[in-house]
């Protein structure tokens, strides 16, 4: 089973809002295999917007920090096919299309999940489904990789 991931998990880790969700990122970005584990390309260019916006990194800093997540998980592209997925995305289902980005490359990378706090939990496109990992109640397939103390 792969797994792909969403910016704000990235920004809790980088410590950029809620001090509880830094800790819980990070336990769980630890946890996860990076051989079954992906990133978008689009999930980091927003952490770098983020950062800098609204972390108030300097831009070095913020590179910095999305060069270390990228080398922590393999990339996902974004080709043609994603693009083409993530219009549909945007026009059929209303996403924003960043949103539709991530879920398309997720979704052409052959994930199962997309760990994502701002989509709607348990929607589900291209075999991908959106599950929250800050849900007091964990989805059972992320379950199986996490354990209780990883909250």
């Amino acid at each position: 089973m792969r797994f792909a991931l969403d910016t704000n998990l990235f920004v809790y880790a980088e410590g950029a809002n809620e001090p509880k969700k830094t800790r819980l990122a990070l336990a769980l970005l630890e946890r996860l295999p990076p051989d079954v584990t992906g990133v978008s390309v689009q999930a980091l260019a927003e952490l770098f917007r983020v950062l800098v916006r609204k972390a108030a990194y300097s831009p070095a800093r913020a590179r910095a920090a999305v060069l270390r997540w990228g080398d922590t998980f393999p990339l996902i592209e974004t080709s043609d096919a994603v693009m083409l997925g993530a219009m549909d995305l945007a026009v059929d289902h209303h996403l924003g299309i960043g949103d539709a980005i991530i879920l398309s490359a997720a979704a052409d990378a052959g994930c199962r999940l997309l760990l994502s706090e701002d989509l709607q939990e348990g929607f589900t496109w291209g075999g991908v489904t959106v599950v929250n990992p800050f849900a007091e109640d964990r989805h059972a397939l992320l379950d199986v990789l996490l354990d209780d103390d990883a909250r």
